[in-house]
């Protein structure tokens, strides 16, 4: 049996050792799923949201524990580790509030004669593949709606935060959800994709790297099943000249590094107009000079490692290229004595003096680093917005909302903020366009990609 291991980026020690399923305790996990399926689905609305709720309950209860299991499991500091509980919280929360009206049938108009209506039947059994950087708030983005659709759910989460798939899988058990409803599994990457191609999974769920997006679409190629792909982003925001600037720096700046910069939504790339480039430059570096960078179990820790070192050193290449290529690095890695070549720490960064032409504004950093540019106006602006493979989210910082308004629906991108970056309202879709994926979750539509319409047509007799 291969044997999976979570190195924390704490301290390098190994923090989760777990055994990898095999074809028997796959095979067990389908078969459970497919009959469990067959009773929940036929459960009412109602019945569901009681005992999702029941399982938000129990696992909020848990707060603390779970903060301090995702510090050790992916670096997050310990004073950040209770935000993501509450995320989780506030998305379930809201998905069992939207659950009722999202799946109840659609009347149609009267007909003489006839009583038409359209029902939302569950899928069956949904393949869910989490990733380890936001790991409770990406799970339960898909997770929740589907098994509140009817829905059996197999959770299959990143290696480095396998205890996420665990404790959220006990809050359901402890909550009443039947055995089987919900179920997790440690896989293999080649376990993973021969899941996906079973009959018996009928929608896939991945959230993850272009390169895993592509791996999902092969997996399922023939199988027309319902894939549902968040791919990560380049994010970028425009700060316009008329802005509040202090506050348009904490909100870009808190947007660009929290998490350490490892958000699929995180702004990557900042766009500011000429008239105020060189102050908010100057306020973006005080502002990244108070960040603490230390071990995220340190409750003063503001900023934590990165996922990994070679996660790290990824980063510390994309920054040496666009310096040798011209741009100016405003933070001395020297003044952090835990950043160094080899080490899951790195010092956070800003550039100024890039351009398109380096990979730090073209390809995901994922990383405490961002780019900065100056632009004449509200048109060079969207355009390098819009120069980009990725479209997750854009932001506009400005005074004036309806000019904010009108610059934020000529972006390329699922989510077009004003004044607000790097989050996610439950009740508004969440989406991308271009690279950064496929599919809809969040809101009353995200629903619809875990049901099927089934049509009923009844002739008075």
């Amino acid at each position: 049996m291969a044997i999976q291991q979570t190195i924390s980026p704490v301290d390098g020690s190994v923090y989760v050792e777990r055994e990898q399923a095999g074809a028997a305790e796959i095979e067990t996990a389908l078969a459970r799923a497919v009959e469990a399926q067959q009773d929940w689905r036929e459960r009412d609305v109602a019945e569901r949201c009681r005992l999702c709720s029941a399982m938000v309950d129990a696992f909020v209860a848990r707060r603390d524990q779970h903060a301090e299991e995702l510090c050790w499991q992916m670096g997050r500091p310990i004073s950040q580790g209770g935000g993501e509980i509450g995320g989780f919280e506030e998305r379930a929360r809201a998905m069992i509030a939207m659950a009722p009206e999202a799946l109840a049938p659609l009347r149609l108009a009267d007909k003489s004669g006839f009583t038409r209506y359209i029902r939302r039947e569950p899928l069956g059994v949904s393949l869910i593949v989490a990733p380890w950087n936001f790991p409770y708030m990406t799970a339960v983005n898909a997770a929740l709606p589907a098994i509140l659709a009817g829905n059996a759910v197999i959770l299959k989460h990143s290696a480095q935060t396998p205890l996420c798939a665990e404790r959220m899988v006990e809050a359901a058990r402890e909550a009443g959800i039947p055995e089987g409803v919900f179920q997790y599994l440690h896989l293999s990457h080649q376990a993973t994709e021969t899941l996906m191609g079973d009959p018996r999974i009928d929608h896939v769920s991945f959230t993850g790297s272009v390169g895993g997006g592509r791996t999902v679409e092969a997996a399922t190629a023939g199988r027309f099943i319902a894939t549902a792909l968040e791919l990560g982003g380049k994010d970028a925001a425009y700060v316009r000249a008329d802005v509040d600037l202090d506050s348009a720096v904490e909100g870009v700046m808190d947007g660009a590094f929290f998490n350490s910069g490892q958000s699929c939504c995180g702004i990557e790339r900042i766009y500011v107009e000429r008239a105020i480039f060189d102050d908010f430059v100057e306020r973006a570096v005080a502002w990244l000079k108070q960040l603490r960078l230390g071990n995220p179990c340190d409750p003063s820790t503001s900023l934590g490692p990165v996922v990994k070192p070679a996660a790290a050193d990824f980063v510390r290449g994309q920054v040496e290229a666009a310096v040798a290529a011209g741009a100016r690095a405003w933070i001395d890695p020297g003044d952090y004595p835990l950043s160094r070549p080899g080490s899951a720490y790195l010092a956070p960064q800003l550039l100024t003096g890039v351009d398109h032409s380096m990979a730090v504004m073209r390809e995901e950093s994922f990383g405490p680093v961002v780019g900065v540019m100056a632009v004449e106006g509200d048109d060079e602006a969207i355009a390098l917005m819009n120069d980009s493979e990725f479209g997750l989210t854009g932001a506009i910082f400005t005074r004036d909302l309806v000019a904010g308004e009108a610059l934020a629906a000529r972006l390329q991108v699922g989510t077009a903020f004003v004044n607000r970056c790097d989050y996610l309202d439950p009740e508004l879709a969440w989406t991308g366009v271009k690279h950064s994926g496929r599919g809809c979750s969040l809101s009353r539509l995200g629903f619809d990609s875990l049901t099927r319409p089934k049509s009923f047509h009844l002739k008075h007799a």
